[in-house]
């Protein structure tokens, strides 16, 4: 025999129907998102995880030594990172390149006989290229951006630059493998360049460089034949941290760096001694006025490098002209 609802189930039934539920409605859970990452069969990849990170952290090196290099040369603080590292076809990144850029296409010659000969491709941006003669010919304001390809006098200025910065990257390859970097053509029209197949894989490299107010990315192109190869004969050592140099190396690095900051400026100024005036004295001084020191005329004086007391030295004369004559160091 069913059970008989009393009249309070009655009223809760009711009162559920009016609210658009029954009383088998249950709470639905919902299944966690699960994040698929799509994967295209038809164009594998040939690159592992591991090896990607050993061409990062290549290529992390290099991003700190042409930032050293751009800062000196744009006379500002310049950054360039590393953002991405991908493989893909070949054609994916010429469609994806404008028609005015700059491409240096440049001889990848690994000492290693082992590998075969390759050519890499470095991509700079056209402002950048603009902004790079901008600054060189002394401007430091915005980044001037004319409507027209480079001259062959601007080709030229830009070639020696980019011939410093392949050299940047044949010295950061040497870190991890012998190798010999040339630019070969310096081209300014991206849709005109077939270095390599379309179909063919090749991994490239995405920089974002940072100068002020102004950011652009430059990329470089570098075909997979041999890559993979070469990224593999790495050593866990090399792949995590720079291989480390013989003595005289690091000796002849530190006296180059050494001979750079050698040729810093800085001001040297000769104190005898100072004093404090209102601004009404200052204002009512007039020519052949005297302003009393407190020291004597045969006292030391305070020798300053950038205005740090670095010497004790006296006054004198050499060759009909004031001269000071160091003495002991105050500090050093």
């Amino acid at each position: 025999m069913a059970d008989i609802l009393s009249q309070s189930q009655i009223d809760e039934l009711l009162k559920r129907m009016q609210g658009g539920t029954s009383a088998s409605d249950e709470p639905v859970v919902e299944e966690p998102k699960v994040k698929v990452k799509e994967y295209d069969f038809t164009s594998p990849k040939k690159f592992t995880k591991d090896q990607l990170t050993s061409l990062t952290n290549l290529y992390e090196t290099y991003s700190r030594v042409v930032t050293s290099y751009f800062t000196s040369l744009m006379r500002d603080l310049t950054e360039v990172n590393v953002i991405q590292i991908e493989e893909q076809r070949y054609y994916e990144f010429s469609n994806a390149l404008p028609d005015n850029t700059l491409v240096a296409m440049i001889d990848f010659r690994p000492l290693d006989s082992n590998y075969d000969d390759t050519v890499l491709m470095l991509e700079l941006a056209q402002s950048f290229g603009f902004m790079i003669i901008e600054r060189l010919m002394g401007a430091m304001g915005d980044v001037f951006m004319p409507e027209r390809d480079f001259s062959d006098i601007e080709l030229a200025i830009l070639g020696t630059v980019i011939d410093r910065v392949t050299d940047y990257l044949r010295d950061t390859w040497n870190n991890y493998l012998p190798v010999e970097t040339t630019v070969r053509s310096i081209e300014t029209n991206g849709r005109m360049i077939q270095a390599f197949s379309p179909q063919d894989v090749v991994v490239i490299v995405t920089l974002e460089i940072t100068c002020g107010s102004y950011s652009c990315t430059s990329n470089i192109c570098m075909p997979s034949d041999n890559l993979d190869t070469i990224i593999a004969s790495f050593s866990a050592r090399y792949a995590k941290a720079t291989k480390q140099q013989s003595p005289e190396r690091e000796y002849a690095k530190r006296e180059l760096v050494l001979d750079y900051i050698k040729q810093s400026d800085l001001t040297v100024a000769a104190v005898l001694d100072e004093c404090q005036m209102t601004l009404g004295e200052v204002i009512g001084l007039q020519v052949n006025d005297v302003i009393a020191l407190n020291k004597a005329i045969d006292s030391d004086v305070h020798v300053t490098v950038d205005g740090i007391p670095w010497y004790n030295a006296r006054l004198g004369v050499s060759r009909s002209k004031k001269a000071v004559k160091l003495g002991n160091t105050i500090m050093g």
